[in-house]
């Protein structure tokens, strides 16, 4: 151990320090081209120093960089307890010196010794929670152009459906561009939707049958962000756009083998699904788990599930409506809570309403049904009902009633009444047609009710982060509630100015972002609290999937131990932030609104 001794930054410890390495540390030899660590493996239990030899990290299979003698590995994976982010595989014969997890922990008790190790393990959280890469890159992070395999295939507008079918046949490919006055494409789930289904002959000429206008992206566009337009627009083909020419066409396909948890993967479960067909819960939880592996932003994580409980939702309505026949009256089911907002990642208890349009009997049994048998299939799916009630059950109304109800909230706003427009405020409609521009107008009413915005201030006041004296974190029995001392009181925050600023953004990023450009809200306040924000929601599903992996069902809490240095100083940093616009908030609806 001489030669470890005189390395950085074993020259920090001390002498007993270094006797318990001794006392502790293993050597292992490997052959070359062993894998010593697994990308997405079993974390790493071991803090991995050099001895001899080389040693090669790569990323989905691609070099990254390559260590050798007196260099170190496996610390990151140790530490946070997660699966390393790239293989670790011997290029020659290797003798490693393999420090065990407890032993490292104990020695990163000596300040020197710990700074040589967080200062690049603090830019790697920074990283994970800030940007689209762990520590050098998720390969959702890519140009989704990379998964063009060849030039799309083009034929004529007249081209008789026949032959189309054939050249799809004949050249192995699933989708087909339309040239004629409009571009369209022709695939095979136009064949057998538009074609067979409708019983029309060989005949048939392309340009009946094509999907226009055509949906596309840009060639260059992240993978992720064309998988999110893909679920969306529930498309299963994506033209590409390079120099206003289509580059190529890629699939569903392409990406359920890009990547074998896709969303893509559970969206097309879901259209065929009746509610037992699926355990939708642990699918999720495992989408959620490869994305957030992938290194994908909390907000992007937000939208893709929030799109993928959209598809479960619409699915399970159209099953209800073909048990009970059309709907009598157009209408619109609603969402809200963190699913209206798109915040949430994991399955949380149902938040959801229903709106129709004529106040009459027949109407009001049909969606009385309709939401009860749909509310027993989101349950049957994994969504578990909400304690307090929130739900299409309960809340099931024609639209003049709802109307009457957000004039209520704002005109009268008692507690109850806040809480509950705290709760709707943030809606979004999933299904139906029915226009709710009223609502939205009402909402806007409320920035000219200053008793109802000093009501609002108060509810994002009533949110103390858990701060005790000399700026430390306050603590029960260990645990600190990342949502009650943090998310929550931004999301009042943001909903409040959003109001105040007659904005009708709905996710709390977005809502910042607008207090910022509105002057309601400092720029650095703004940027302060949206940083915040992220790293909170961050920090929570990364505990709550470690809950999952470990048997235990996932809560809001986490557990201050589990923390590393700069997790804990970043976390006290967002607390503080918490509190400072608080306090501005405090200061501002005194002398402003309540002059």
């Amino acid at each position: 151990m001489d030669f470890v001794k005189a390395c950085l930054p074993f020259e920090y410890l001390t002498p007993d320090e270094l006797a318990r390495v001794e006392q502790t540390y293993q050597t292992l030899h490997f052959m070359p081209g062993t894998t010593i660590l697994r990308q997405d493996g079993t974390p790493s239990q071991y803090f991995y120093f050099i001895r001899e030899g080389s040693v090669q990290f790569l990323h989905r299979g691609e070099e990254v960089s390559v260590a050798g003698a007196g260099e170190i590995f496996g610390y990151p994976s140790m530490l946070l307890d997660c699966p390393p982010n790239r293989d670790a595989v011997s290029v020659t014969d290797v003798v490693l010196y393999a420090i065990p997890k407890e032993t490292f922990k104990h020695l990163i008790n000596n300040q020197d010794f710990a700074e040589f190790f967080l200062r690049d393990l603090s830019q790697q959280i920074h990283e994970i929670w800030e940007a689209d890469v762990l520590s050098f890159g998720s390969e959702l992070a890519r140009p989704v152009e990379t998964l063009i395999h060849r030039p799309p295939a083009v034929v004529q507008a007249q081209t008789p459906i026949k032959d189309v079918a054939q050249m799809m046949r004949n050249q192995g490919i699933s989708s087909v561009l339309v040239d004629g006055d409009e571009l369209g494409i022709v695939t095979m789930k136009t064949l057998v939707n538009r074609v067979l289904a409708e019983g029309l002959g060989p005949e048939t000429r392309a340009e009946q049958v094509m999907t226009r206008p055509l949906k596309s992206l840009p060639a260059d566009t992240p993978l992720y962000s064309a998988l999110l337009f893909m679920i969306e627009e529930r498309a299963d083909h994506l033209p590409l756009l390079e120099d206003d020419e289509i580059k190529g066409i890629v699939s569903n396909n392409d990406l359920l083998r890009f990547q074998a948890k896709s969303p893509l993967y559970l969206l097309q479960q879901l259209d065929n699904l009746s509610a037992a067909d699926v355990d939708y819960r642990s699918e999720i939880t495992r989408t959620v788990q490869a994305l957030f592996n992938d290194g994908l932003q909390i907000e992007q994580i937000g939208r893709i599930v929030a799109s993928l409980n959209d598809a479960l939702i619409k699915r399970l309505i159209k099953v209800t409506e073909a048990e009970l026949g059309p709907p009598p009256t157009p209408y619109a089911w609603l969402v809200f809570g963190s699913e209206g907002r798109m915040e949430q990642t994991l399955l949380t208890d149902q938040d959801n309403a229903l709106v129709y349009d004529d106040n009459t009997p027949a109407a009001h049994t049909y969606f009385t049904e309709l939401a009860r048998r749909v509310v027993d299939k989101l349950i049957q799916a994994g969504f578990p009902p909400c304690p307090g009630g929130y739900m299409a059950t309960r809340w099931c109304y024609p639209l003049t009633h709802w109307q009457q109800l957000f004039h209520n909230w704002l005109n009268k706003p008692e507690p109850q009444a806040l809480l509950e427009a705290a709760i709707f405020f943030d809606f979004r409609r999933v299904h139906g047609t029915l226009p709710l521009y009223s609502l939205d107008r009402i909402i806007a009413q409320a920035k000219h009710r200053p008793i109802f915005l000093a009501q609002l201030a108060g509810n994002a006041l009533s949110f103390a982060p858990p701060l005790g004296f000399f700026r430390g974190i306050r603590d029960e029995d260990g645990h600190v509630d990342l949502k009650k001392g943090g998310i929550a009181p931004i999301v009042a925050i943001a909903r409040m100015y959003a109001i105040q600023a007659n904005a009708q953004a709905r996710s709390t990023l977005e809502r910042l972002d607008v207090a910022g450009q509105a002057g309601l809200l400092s720029r650095e306040g703004a940027t302060a609290l949206t940083d915040a924000f992220r790293y909170l929601q961050w920090l929570r599903l990364r505990e709550q999937l470690r809950e999952i992996a470990e048997g235990h069902p996932p809560d809001d809490k986490i557990l201050l131990s589990h923390l590393l240095g700069p997790e804990k100083r970043r976390l006290r940093e967002s607390l503080h932030y918490i509190r400072d616009v608080q306090d501005t908030i405090a200061h501002r609806f005194r002398t402003d609104v309540l002059g």
